[in-house]
């Protein structure tokens, strides 16, 4: 666990999605958890010791289930956005560790077996605000990677939980994107807004500017790309030939470069499958 500033934490030696948590008097402010509920029990334990109120709330900060598995696990009140809380009324009560490969991390994770969610009991549109301590924690909306994608915001602090808005040295989700809204989000990362910040990445831990331009410039690459394939009926052969150009972007292990190549393939096609892309009108499928 590492301490980014006072009382604030991050966590990025379990599988999946790097973790956050912020103590306050009132209590701990837990950001995603890990997918294996055996993980999740051991980070349980690791909070124990950091002191701070009773009280538990943890926010999920999209529907991926590499975040959202292991809620449950985590035995406290979810909060999440109204667009994330609607994916999972959609989806079956039990999730079960089978169908089509994503290229997500938590199908590396061996018996997860069935899973009951654990959907958000509170949820909100724009901007929800915590005041569990002597300043505020913002919890703001902002699409790109999913619909229901959020911002953990610590503006005293200067430091900002940007889930997959932002990925170090690995491909994006496309899926269930609005490569618009994501573009919109960079932008906004990168402005005078959020100089001097501490940006947290939930697949990278801390990241600098610079992946974040790298990340900026990805997406506006990508998003060319789409619009000159869909421009002429795309096929899969099309999408195959432009996942071997993107992944040659990510530096990788052997094992990892086939994950990342799955996570392209899956998130392409089903993006550009989807006929309301273009004009934003879309639901997360991940």
């Amino acid at each position: 666990m590492q301490e980014i500033a006072n009382n604030i934490y991050i966590e990025d030696q379990f599988h999946g999605v790097a973790l956050g948590v912020i103590v306050t008097p009132r209590g701990l402010i837990q950001v995603d958890a890990p997918p294996s509920s055996e993980d999740a029990r051991s980070w349980r334990a690791a909070l124990m010791n950091l002191g701070g109120g009773m009280e538990r709330v943890l926010i999920n900060l999209d529907a991926h289930p590499d975040r959202t598995l292991g809620a449950r696990a985590m035995d406290c009140t979810v909060i999440a956005h109204e667009k994330t809380a609607n994916t999972f009324r959609t989806r079956p009560n039990t999730f079960k560790a089978q169908g089509e490969e994503t290229g997500a991390d938590w199908e590396s994770i061996p018996g997860l077996g069935s899973v009951r969610w654990s959907p958000p009991e509170i949820s909100f549109l724009d901007q929800m605000t915590l005041h569990w301590g002597e300043t505020p924690v913002l919890l703001e909306h902002h699409a790109g990677p999913s619909s229901g994608s959020i911002w953990v915001h610590l503006p005293e602090e200067k430091i900002v939980f940007v889930g997959d808005a932002v990925l170090k040295n690995q491909p994006p989700f496309f899926a269930g994107a609005n490569l618009t809204d994501w573009l919109t989000a960079l932008d906004l990362l990168l402005s005078p807004d959020f100089k001097g910040y501490t940006i947290i990445s939930s697949r990278g831990g801390v990241v600098t500017t610079n992946i974040v331009k790298t990340q900026l410039d990805f997406i506006k690459h990508v998003h060319d790309k789409l619009d000159k394939v869909t421009a002429k009926k795309t096929n899969p052969a099309a999408i195959e030939k432009l996942v071997a150009s993107l992944l040659t972007s990510f530096k990788a292990p052997a094992a990892r470069q086939k994950q990342f190549a799955q996570r392209l393939r899956y998130g392409l096609l089903h993006y550009n499958s989807r006929p309301s892309h273009v004009s934003g009108q879309f639901n997360d499928s991940q």
